[in-house]
């Protein structure tokens, strides 16, 4: 391992940042969801999570591990009241809006009794588990031997405009041409890392893939997606201000030359059972 992706899986992992700056509260969070409303094809998320756990009857016991502002939880309990549910992080203040039962607690430390439950979600946080092996391991161990695991992550040629952009952006606040790379939340659990991971306790695996493209005609989404990044402003190597202002004015001169600017998104959900 380089010193360059040790320091980098440092900082996605880190428990202390991640519960007291990145997902203290639901802001950044909630500016990197709100990109997709602008992108064609439009995935309902929540809505494909549902279906899946159409097979889950009764009183089915779904737990929502790394469950951040409860955007998935929410609509669970819209579309299936019959379903016990259970929001689980490890950051005390995102959990404040979502409703109860919510707990406090690590992906590689469950507090739930072996084969105690139906279904468990882990949507967009494995990546940030030092020891996703282990984390994956306990999902295996809750769920119930003819339960499923619902993961998901994004690809590692996901928004490549948007490193693009920021790369642009600090070279020119460096005056190096091309800036270092911008941090990669999703890099240790890839759409194409994954089934690796996964395969080690699940025999069967479905990845649905969600591609698109978000449009917009103002920078302002695409730079609120990009300031969502502020939690991990030291490991840029670059005044992070500075890098966002000017990828501001990048973005307002190529809309105002080309009408719009596009970022090809690619993530993906991964079904696993036994």
């Amino acid at each position: 391992m380089t010193e360059l992706s040790a320091a980098h899986d440092a900082a996605v992992t880190d428990r202390v940042r991640l519960a007291g700056s990145a997902y203290s509260s639901d802001r950044d969070l909630a500016a990197r969801q709100s990109l997709y409303q602008w992108q064609t094809p439009r995935y309902d998320l929540p809505g494909i999570v549902a279906e899946q756990l159409g097979g889950v009857r009764g009183r089915g016991r779904v737990v929502d591990v790394g469950c951040g502002n409860g955007k998935f939880i929410q609509r669970l309990r819209q579309d299936r009241p019959d379903l016990d549910l259970l929001g689980l992080d490890i950051a005390p203040g995102i959990l404040a809006s979502v409703s109860a039962p919510v707990a406090v607690a690590d992906v590689t430390r469950l507090p739930l009794a072996t084969g105690s439950i139906d279904a468990a979600l882990a949507l967009h946080m494995l990546y940030h588990v030092p020891d996703i092996p282990q984390a994956v391991k306990e999902l295996s161990r809750v769920v119930s031997h003819d339960g499923l695991v619902i993961a998901s992550t994004n690809s590692e040629r996901d928004k490549a405009e948007l490193g693009d952009l920021w790369q642009r952006a600090a070279g020119d606040v460096l005056g190096t041409g091309r800036g270092p790379a911008r941090i990669s939340l999703s890099a240790r659990f890839t759409l194409e890392k994954a089934p690796s991971f996964l395969r080690e306790e699940f025999g069967r695996l479905e990845t649905i893939g969600l591609p698109g493209i978000v449009t917009v005609h103002d920078p302002e989404p695409v730079i609120a997606h990009m300031a969502s990044y502020r939690a991990w402003a030291d490991q840029h190597d670059v005044p992070f201000d500075a890098t966002i202002e000017r990828a501001r004015t990048i973005l307002v001169d190529h809309i105002a030359q080309h009408g719009a600017f596009e970022v090809t998104c690619l993530g993906g959900i991964l079904v696993c059972r036994r």
